[in-house]
């Protein structure tokens, strides 16, 4: 087997990377990773720096591939490990560069060790060999591998990285054909407050449309864009990735990319952006114009559980934080991240860490079931995919 580091998405074929993603999983697509590289988006400018492994057999058939990104910051992985690099400078190392694999800001659960179907199972362990031999060898301080999936945490372990527990809060679709269909499963207060949410924007006379990236052209994306960027510059920053990410991206994934326009009086007013995969809706970025009441719950939420139940989606996962999602309808489920650090004592330190706070995390999860919306209990762990 041979492995190749590639420093630009491009110079992997678009058909063969594809056919390793075989969950098809919208932002591990090579059209996602392509518009973010070429966007500028994702660059060493902005500190993620691509190092993507491609693994080939003997007659050069990429068999497995890795995206992995040489990283000067903690920004955009959305697994905090702020608390290590400050521990690493006040001990006069430097914690930065590391390796991260991960879709650059994009918080959400998929494989990070892309393998075809009946491929070497060997392939998973190989791919993680060659990054830590990477990571060595270039003198990076650690690798990181973010929210990857269920099935690969045992062969993470295995090569001696540390797992790390989190929660998000996510929504699973009983076979539900209305929208009042889940409503009517929750507690009366919790109807209550969900239909009083959406009551509020309907008397604002706020309407709203679903688009997918083919429907879109360029002046519709300079709103949604301005629209977006108002969230982030609250904070002091510009979205994450540009206006011209989107472009390509609405062209070339035409229908997974969904944007959610809120309307009053046929003028665009807010605006949410979703990826489309062949069972999950996720959520990504947001904005409006102005404080609208409920409009937030509506937009994000509420239009994602409406695309869900009429297309048949069995999960919504609407980002990262937030308790108010509990009340409704969306419930903890577990996040996953492994670590490993060069520095053998900053290590131990990490995993006894990690063990402590994987207890808070469980009682976390505990807590918050406690407090279901839900007459009845309907707990991701018995609905979602194995």
């Amino acid at each position: 087997m041979q492995v190749d580091i590639h420093q630009r998405i491009a110079e992997v074929p678009p058909d063969e990377w594809n056919r390793l993603n075989r969950d098809a999983t919208p932002f591990l697509t090579h059209e996602f990773l392509h518009a973010a590289e070429t966007s500028g988006s994702v660059s060493a400018a902005t500190g993620w720096a691509p190092r993507h492994l491609a693994l080939r057999d003997g007659s050069g058939r990429l068999v497995a591939a890795m995206p992995l990104y040489e990283k000067t910051h903690s920004w955009g992985e959305f697994v905090f490990d702020w608390a290590w690099a400050r521990a690493y400078e006040q001990a006069g190392l430097d914690y930065y560069p590391k390796l991260v694999s991960a879709v650059p800001f994009t918080p959400a659960t998929s494989r990070r060790l892309l393998c075809g179907d009946g491929e070497d199972e060997q392939s998973p362990a190989l791919l993680l060999e060659h990054a830590l031999r990477l990571a060595r060898d270039s003198a990076q301080s650690s690798l990181h591998v973010q929210f990857p999936h269920e099935d690969e945490l045992d062969v993470l372990r295995t090569a001696g990285l540390e797992l790390r527990k989190d929660c998000q809060f996510h929504w699973h679709n009983r076979g539900y054909r209305t929208f009042d269909a889940f409503v009517n499963e929750m507690s009366a207060r919790k109807r209550k407050k969900v239909r009083r949410d959406r009551r509020h924007v309907s008397e604002q006379g706020i309407r709203f449309r679903w688009l997918h990236g083919g429907d879109m052209d360029m002046a519709m994306w300079r709103d949604v864009y301005q629209l977006i960027s108002i969230t982030f510059l609250r904070r002091g920053a510009m979205p994450y990735y540009s206006m011209e990410f989107f472009c390509e991206l609405g062209a070339r994934l035409p229908r997974q990319l969904l944007v959610v326009l809120a309307e009053r009086a046929r003028q665009p007013i807010a605006a949410a952006v979703f990826y489309v995969g062949p069972e999950t809706l996720y959520g990504r970025y947001w904005g409006a114009d102005a404080q609208y009441n409920a409009l937030h719950f509506e937009t994000c939420y509420y239009q994602g559980l409406d695309y869900c139940i009429a297309n048949n989606l069995r999960v919504f996962e609407p980002g990262t934080q937030g308790e108010h999602k509990v009340s409704r309808g969306f419930l903890p489920v577990t996040t996953w991240s492994a670590h490993w650090l060069a520095h053998d004592e900053f290590f131990s330190a990490v995993a006894r860490y990690l063990d402590e706070e994987q207890q808070h995390i469980d009682r976390y999860i505990e807590a918050v079931d406690r407090h279901s919306p839900y007459r009845k209990l309907p707990h991701p762990a018995s609905v979602q995919s194995k």
